[in-house]
């Protein structure tokens, strides 16, 4: 496959960047300082982080300072968020926001749309859905709201059929018609792409497959149509959603400078979501 040569560096163990937010209990609006407003922005590493990057140097002409937190998973933002270590993070799409609240009983609010990554299902065997061999394994994201997009989007490439109404909660129990009899392979998301070659196709979500050299536009054998409804977004605390710092960081991500920096750095495979 042909490799993007505008790939993000590979960031450091999330790890090593939670070490980085201070001891536990410590807080994040406490980073403020005499001169100026500051906040922590939690993004997982790749195209969040590199849009994060250009949206710091516009938040600087307005007197926000933002600190990037980068992540490698999609668990440790928000948990880390809800802790206090963070003021807001920006990596995810609302229902797995709306799932992972639930899940873990945490008091998160949306408070802006960011940018939209067509998923896509990609192959190193194959070129095209419909090649991919009656039995074979595909692979997709084992938590639940993007297992189901990955579902829905195998659904809108005609290799199965879903059962009707089932929506955003899809899981494998809930394939109705499977003609090839594919076996599907659910793994940690950001592995998905280093598993490929052992797989006949997997639903990618684009920050890893862009992390890993692909172009999602160039790359994929089939990807969501660009008005896809899965728009990611800005999180917050509820408590923390009037904080003047949030509007301004709002005001920066949204601002025509970062619109115009997605749009000839990603040339379609990222798209502003507002």
């Amino acid at each position: 496959m042909k490799k993007w040569t505008k790939v993000v560096t590979t960031s450091i163990l999330a790890i090593s960047l939670l070490a980085g937010c201070g001891t536990s209990g410590d807080k994040a609006t406490e980073a403020s300082d005499a001169n100026g407003a500051k906040i922590k922005v939690g993004v997982t590493a790749g195209p969040h982080e590199e849009i994060v990057e250009k949206v710091k140097e516009v938040a600087a002409k307005d007197g926000l300072e933002i600190e990037i937190v980068s992540f490698n998973d999609y668990v440790q933002p928000n948990k880390v968020l809800a802790e206090g270590q963070l003021d807001a993070n920006i990596f995810q799409h609302e229902p797995y926001l709306e799932r992972f609240k639930t899940d873990h009983n945490l008091d998160l609010i949306k408070v802006a749309n960011t940018i939209n990554f067509p998923m896509g299902i990609y192959s190193t065997k194959v070129k095209d859905v419909q090649e991919i061999a009656d039995g074979a394994e595909v692979g997709l994201p084992n938590d639940p709201t993007n297992g189901a997009r990955a579902l829905q989007l195998f659904e809108l490439a005609g290799l199965i059929k879903l059962k009707e109404g089932v929506g955003v909660k899809a899981t494998i129990h809930d394939i109705a018609e499977n003609p090839k009899n594919l076996k599907f392979k659910e793994l940690e998301a950001a592995f998905i792409p280093k598993a490929l070659d052992d797989l006949a196709a997997a639903a990618i979500n684009t920050n890893f497959a862009m992390e890993h050299g692909y172009n999602p536009t160039n790359d994929s054998i089939f990807i969501e149509p660009k008005d896809s409804p899965w728009v990611n977004l800005i999180a917050v605390r509820t408590e923390d959603k009037d904080r003047a710092e949030i509007a301004q960081l709002v005001k920066a991500y949204q601002s025509d400078e970062v619109k115009q920096f997605i749009e000839e750095q990603f040339q379609g495979s990222v798209v502003p979501g507002w």
